[in-house]
């Protein structure tokens, strides 16, 4: 008997594996492997979604217009030219849906976030991965790239799961040479831990240039990844025609609420912010201590740090001792990362157990 067949396209996607939270024994771990904020949320935020759950029999506003309104106020942007999205994954998704397809082709730099190889496939496009300098983007192999087959390049700035960070220079130097078809994608979900002076311009090159769009989200310095809101700003053009695909109702109520509050909590990001500066330069300190045993700290932008083991121990063995010891970092050898594991910044209890264990296992096998 026949059935439905999936497009070929479809098939050859490898589904998105998330971060675990528990050992194969059901064992409850640490979770480092998810990027997500250890310190939750803004207490005005948690207020804003037990307030919104005495409207959970209405749609929400399907605009997210006071959420947009508010973002363009803080980020002194055009309210029009701003689309909310279900996390900025769904508005990543738009992007690749509304310019490319069957016969295209979309960029990403190899140890790109897992999600444009996904987005690239879905509509049929061809991903294509340029090489990557010291795990960084490189602007000349994405440029090698391009061709009139060339619609949509994704970058992540600072890039997951590698913590490297693009200058407003070279960014800029990549925009300017792109043809006026492609359209360039500047995913800034982490753009709020950059130090001080760092920001790469994206926003400036959106509001002044017709094809840059730039995605951000509430997921992570802010705490609201349960509620999955995410936002892009770029033309208008651009804008109303991710807008024509774009899901109605996509944002939930309670999201918009919880979002409207967590971008006023300024006190609440800069203390996040702080935390973050301070524990990832200790455990990147700590790690780089135990140099002698081949492993090796690539400099992070973010709230996680990449760790390369180069010596005899594998990262696929110090995962497993590290969830037996009872945490959860990320081994990523399905994004071409064999050799790395992606350590989420915790709490401060939890960085320093990191690191202990971390420690323990190296000694133990040397």
């Amino acid at each position: 008997m026949s059935a439905p067949k999936p497009k070929d396209w479809i098939m050859g996607i490898a589904p998105y594996v998330p971060g675990k939270s528990s050992g194969d024994d059901g064992r409850k771990l640490v979770k480092l492997s998810a990027n997500e904020n250890p310190l939750g949320c803004s207490p005005a935020a948690t207020e804003a979604l037990t307030a919104a759950s005495a409207l959970v029999d209405r749609y929400p506003d399907p605009g997210s217009t006071r959420l947009r309104e508010a973002i363009a106020a803080k980020y002194h942007l055009d309210p029009a030219r701003i689309i909310c999205g279900t996390g900025s994954d769904d508005v990543l998704h738009l992007a690749a849906n509304a310019f490319s397809g069957p016969g295209d082709e979309i960029i990403y730099v190899r140890y790109g976030f897992a999600v444009y190889d996904i987005a690239a496939r879905r509509y049929g496009g061809t991903p294509v991965i340029a090489d990557d300098r010291d795990y960084g983007t490189d602007v000349d192999a994405i440029l090698a790239k391009v061709n009139d087959r060339t619609r949509v390049i994704f970058i992540a700035n600072p890039n997951n799961p590698t913590g490297t960070f693009s200058s407003r220079a070279e960014i800029a130097r990549l925009q300017a040479a792109l043809p006026g078809h492609v359209l360039l994608v500047l995913d800034g979900a982490y753009a709020e831990y950059l130090e001080t002076g760092a920001d790469d311009g994206a926003l400036e090159l959106a509001e002044t240039r017709a094809n840059v769009l730039v995605t951000r989200t509430f997921s992570k310095i802010h705490g609201l990844a349960a509620e999955r809101i995410g936002w892009g700003y770029a033309s208008a053009e651009i804008i109303d025609a991710m807008n024509r695909i774009r899901l109605p109702f996509n944002v939930t109520t309670a999201g918009q609420e919880a979002a409207l509050a967590a971008l006023a909590a300024d006190d609440f990001v800069a203390t996040s912010r702080e935390h973050n500066a301070q524990w990832r330069q200790w455990l990147s300190d700590e790690i780089g201590a135990l140099g002698n045993y081949g492993l090796r700290v690539i400099p992070s932008q973010t709230n996680f740090l990449l760790v390369l083991f180069e010596g005899k121990i594998t990262a696929e063995q110090v995962n497993a001792a590290l969830m037996d010891k009872g945490y959860a970092v990320r081994w990523l050898p399905g994004q071409g990362l064999v050799n790395g594991l992606r350590m989420t910044i915790g709490t401060e209890e939890e960085t320093r157990g990191l690191a202990r264990a971390l420690r323990e296992i190296l000694e133990a096998a040397n």
